[in-house]
């Protein structure tokens, strides 16, 4: 099994969401694996641009790691802007998280 772990946020469902943020925080904060990133994708997108709560558990994530967010689905959602002023990368993450998962990374969907 490997160490590295792509958290990747799709879901629109805030108790989903604060899960998989819990998570991805935790375990770059007690270092409970080698590696973990995060990519925000599909609804966490809006869901973040628009829910204050899911704000501040992002802002805990980016003391560890800046995450980084779909520009293709933030453009559609009319949330680019918004992400970016609260500190997320907006770029296309198709060819990234294709490179994460041969790279040996273990996707864990949230």
């Amino acid at each position: 099994m490997g160490t590295k772990v792509l958290v990747v946020l799709s879901t629109g469902e805030k108790q989903k969401a604060l899960t998989g943020l819990l998570y991805a925080s935790n375990a770059m904060k007690n270092k409970w694996l080698e590696e973990v990133k995060v990519v925000f994708f599909g609804p966490f997108e809006s869901l973040l641009a628009e829910d204050e709560e899911v704000q501040n558990w992002t802002g805990q994530l980016a003391e560890f790691q800046t995450p980084v967010a779909c520009k293709f689905v933030s453009d559609n959602g009319g949330v680019s802007e918004k992400l970016s002023e609260l500190g997320i990368e907006v770029e296309y993450v198709g060819q990234m998280v294709s490179d994460y998962i041969n790279d040996g990374y273990v996707p864990m969907v949230f």
